[in-house]
């Protein structure tokens, strides 16, 4: 009978566990460099040193796919681009930014190839420019780039090429003079182009990616998501301290190659934006997001204005990074 009991018990914390587990969607997980810190926390085990079950990393090839699975799916916490968060609340949906996690856009490289007469963005007139699709960061980075180059918007061409690696296709065969690679991208390729403008010493800081989460997801996994924030925070410490070792968590989770994985996370933790690092802790850091809205505005994606004030909660924040820095 004892016997019994000990096996009904064990089925019941077997399953109770079950139900504790959660999935959280992370735009372009296993691709670009922003979602390399949740490989780290998954690796260390770092989710469940703090009490939660991480069942899987929901991913997609773009932000608002990324909120799209997560309102579909019920996900408690998803990493997207700030304009595809702003723009769903605009349109009525009930989400928060409750952690900024990508204070930077230092991933991004503007290459040429090596005989280019093109050295700076300062030769970028009459240049053919390319970005990913429209409305997507790189398209207002380039626009950006040709305004900080004390150029006119007609002075350059700006060309879809549908990818990062079709850009790099692009470049090949001369559809355009000047590709964007964002890391790892850049660290495979860097050995062939030559680089001539980067995010970190030509933009000022923009936040990439924001954490969200819905109402009732925050009311319903509150302890939940304040874990994910604090191992993702983990993650990153421990980025910064061994970046090597974390390349080597991070191959497991991206089809790239050790040396890479290496270039990309050295390049990202050493990067400073006008002293500010890329990846975050999950402060908030409102100057930055509101300068990637005024660019996203640049290409249509935010229209009218946006109360800052209104859809972003810092409680899920650990108490020492909760203050917002204007």
């Amino acid at each position: 009978m004892q016997k019994r009991i000990l096996a009904v018990a064990a089925l019941v914390i077997g399953l109770s566990g079950a139900a504790s587990a959660e999935q959280i969607a992370v735009g372009n997980f296993g691709v670009a460099a922003n979602g390399m810190p949740y490989a780290v926390a998954l690796e260390k085990g770092y989710f469940k040193a703090e009490g939660i079950d991480v069942s899987g990393i929901i991913t997609s090839a773009g932000g608002g796919t990324s909120l799209r699975n997560m309102l579909a799916g019920g996900v408690p916490y998803g990493e997207v681009n700030p304009a595809v968060v702003i723009a769903a609340i605009q349109q009525g949906a009930d989400l928060k930014i409750i952690s900024d996690n990508v204070w930077t856009v230092a991933e991004f490289v503007w290459a040429v190839k090596p005989d280019s007469p093109i050295k700076s963005i300062k030769d970028f007139k009459g240049a053919k420019i390319g970005y990913t699709n429209p409305r997507s960061t790189s398209q207002g980075l380039a626009m950006l780039l040709v305004k900080e180059a004390g150029l006119q918007p007609t002075d350059a061409e700006l060309v879809r090429t549908g990818g990062f690696g079709e850009g790099v296709a692009a470049l090949d065969t001369g559809l355009i003079t000047v590709a964007p690679m964002a890391e790892p991208v850049w660290s495979k390729f860097k050995d062939k182009y030559r680089a001539v403008a980067t995010a970190s010493e030509s933009l000022p800081p923009l936040d990439n990616v924001v954490g969200v989460t819905t109402a009732n997801m925050a009311a319903e996994k509150g302890e939940f998501i304040r874990a994910v924030i604090r191992a993702r925070r983990k993650a990153v410490e421990f980025m910064h301290e061994n970046p090597d070792a974390a390349a080597e968590l991070i191959i497991k989770h991206y089809n790239i190659e050790l040396p890479v994985a290496k270039s990309a996370v050295n390049n990202l933790t050493k990067s400073k934006t006008n002293g500010i690092p890329y990846w975050g802790t999950g402060q908030i850091r409102l100057d930055g997001l509101k300068r990637m809205i005024e660019v996203q505005r640049m290409v249509g994606t935010i229209k009218g204005d946006v109360d800052y004030k209104a859809i972003i909660d810092t409680q899920f924040l650990p108490k020492d990074i909760q203050t917002i820095i204007e």
